[in-house]
């Protein structure tokens, strides 16, 4: 096999493994309540500083494109679990943050989803194979930044 060849096999097999790994955690998703995308920005708001993010930022931390992360964030701004203010630093600016009771629910909805993920990830790989997918995939979101 050519290195080439090497390359694109082995993206086929990664991408592929993703969306497979990706169709069962939103067939499992623990909640009717909440969808996977919602979920996916109440998690990267729970991991930023203050649990709070400018609107920019978040749309580079999830995998929608930006008119959909807009419309998502008004939805999660309507049921209460997120907040919107201007930035403080640039008026411009939309600050996101999660509310309290957006916190305890992705906690709730978290417990089951990782229980999920821990099944699927941990009954296909070994420890050790766990430990290297996550310093290759580490390896590949940094040289491709």
């Amino acid at each position: 096999m050519t290195d080439r060849e090497l390359a694109v096999s082995a993206w086929e097999s990664l991408f592929r493994a993703q969306v497979g790994v990706l169709r069962v955690l939103g067939t499992e998703f623990p909640t009717k309540e909440m969808s996977l995308n919602e979920y996916d920005v109440l998690f990267n708001l729970s991991l930023q500083p203050e649990r709070r993010a400018r609107l920019r930022d978040i749309n580079q931390l999830v995998l929608l494109s930006q008119p959909s992360v807009s419309r998502l964030i008004d939805r999660l701004v309507a049921r209460g679990l997120v907040s919107k203010h201007p930035d403080p630093q640039d008026k411009r600016g939309t600050i996101v943050a999660i509310t309290d009771a957006g916190f305890a629910k992705y906690r709730d909805v978290a417990r089951h989803h990782m229980a999920t993920i821990t099944e699927i990830m941990g009954s296909a790989l070994t420890e050790d194979e766990l430990d290297q997918l996550r310093e290759l995939t580490k390896k590949l979101r940094l040289h491709a930044s």
